[in-house]
């Protein structure tokens, strides 16, 4: 696999590192430029990416298996990035245990354990830049990771971008920023299909 198991963990580790630090702020606030506050937008990180392991382990053809996830209404900042975290290391468990043969419902395509791995580090990072943003803090993604995920989900990017900061080129991917002489994307969508399908 390109994106394994391990980068999706490498990501939610970032995401907790970064945030974990400022727990105690207000996350009332709005995430960055999204119209979730950062607590939502943590919380959409667990949901979704238990979603992610739902799909893998349900095999679902043709929509996602209906459940949601939420953190208690009472639940502190500290308590939403923990859930975050859980739904990431559930993921990332399930990436691990299940058949690179399996594929699942996903609107880009029936995904393999990679690409769900692979869209698991874009909601992590991307939503975690969110947050840090919206706090006012730096956030510094691994590249390593970024330029595997690229390479996986936005092939042609990576091949077009290949001289970029993964990072930047991975966020230009998913219409956050503009690029030298490339403006910012108004609609993307990924390759949630594995490459050789």
């Amino acid at each position: 696999m390109t994106v394994t198991a391990d980068d999706l963990d490498a990501a939610i580790a970032q995401v907790v590192a970064a945030l974990g630090p400022i727990a105690d702020r207000d996350w009332s606030v709005p995430a960055g430029t999204l119209e979730w506050t950062c607590r939502q937008t943590a919380e959409h990180i667990g949901d979704c990416l238990m979603s992610y392991a739902g799909q893998i382990v349900v095999r679902p053809t043709g929509r996602y298996v209906r459940f949601m996830a939420e953190a208690d209404e009472k639940a502190s900042p500290a308590e939403v990035l923990e859930f975050a975290e859980a739904g990431g290391r559930i993921l990332v468990a399930t990436v691990r245990t299940a058949s690179p043969h399996v594929r699942a419902y996903h609107p880009s395509g029936m995904a393999d354990p990679e690409g769900f791995a692979a869209m698991g580090c874009v909601e992590a990072l991307l939503h975690g830049q969110d947050i840090a943003q919206g706090l006012g803090l730096p956030f510094d993604p691994p590249r390593d990771v970024c330029a595997r995920v690229l390479a996986r989900l936005f092939p042609r990017a990576a091949a077009d971008l290949g001289s970029a900061d993964p990072w930047h080129a991975l966020s230009w991917s998913t219409g956050r920023i503009e690029l030298p002489g490339l403006p910012r994307l108004r609609e993307w969508r990924w390759r949630g299909a594995p490459l050789s399908d």
